[in-house]
């Protein structure tokens, strides 16, 4: 099951920053939890400071559990060290399957 993640930032520094710095660190510690990245990328809009991730998760894993269990680990703490959590306004998710004919399927 593939998941978008959406992040809003406070500000294009903020946004500078966990995206060069945080979600990269995140790309290892989530390997840990079966969990693999298949791409970052910053919002084509400068005023808009949002990042997206495109993650996958194991079959048969529950999305909620993962992330809950991720966001309690000694790694995801290591990963967010020096990022003040509040310049992150809002993180959205969006669950989809892929159609039949997606490369990534």
């Amino acid at each position: 099951m593939y998941q978008l993640r959406i992040y809003t930032l406070r500000t294009a520094e903020a946004l500078e920053q966990y995206a060069t710095v945080h979600w990269p660190r995140h790309i290892p510690s989530l390997r840990d939890f079966g969990v693999t990245t298949h791409g970052i990328w910053t919002q084509h809009d400068a005023d808009a400071h949002r990042l997206l991730a495109l993650i996958s998760y194991p079959e048969g894993a529950d999305p909620t559990e993962v992330a809950t269990a991720y966001m309690a680990s000694p790694g995801f703490a290591a990963d967010m060290e020096g990022f003040d959590v509040d310049d992150i306004i809002t993180v959205e998710d969006l669950l989809l399957d892929p159609a039949a004919a997606s490369p990534l399927s």
